[in-house]
């Protein structure tokens, strides 16, 4: 009989736990990005991410939806983005992607975005006039 009790308590705290994670995931936050290195596969992008503080290096992980959009086919490294994403041990899951100009991110990234720009320029053309 106690058995029987304990197996529903668990029963019960695991569906719990498992309501709890499905409404915490039904809000993704929005995010801010600058992709800051480019890997082969596309699916995992390292970047410098602002959730309205300071940046952080994370992992932006994308999702199979997000794998067949056009602006993450196209996306190279100094990109700035707007997503909506899950927060995971991994990194940010992303919901949705768009493109931003660097003076539209928060000034957290602003700068991030320059020295990147500026360092994509010189490896471009180093010694143009």
């Amino acid at each position: 009989m106690r058995r029987a009790q304990g197996l529903g308590i668990g029963t019960a705290l695991s569906i719990l736990l498992a309501a709890i994670l499905v409404m915490a995931q039904q809000d993704p936050q929005v995010i801010f990005a600058v992709v800051t290195k480019m890997p082969k596969d596309r699916q995992r992008v390292t970047a410098q991410v602002s959730t309205g503080g300071a940046a952080t290096e994370a992992t932006l992980i994308a999702t199979e939806t997000i794998l067949e959009n056009l602006i993450w086919k196209k996306l190279e490294v100094c990109h700035s983005l707007k997503a909506e994403a899950w927060k995971t041990a991994e990194g940010y899951r992303l919901v949705s992607v768009k493109v931003l100009d660097a003076g539209m991110l928060p000034m957290t990234l602003q700068g991030i975005a320059g020295d990147c720009l500026l360092k994509k320029a010189l490896e471009f053309a180093p010694l143009v006039d």
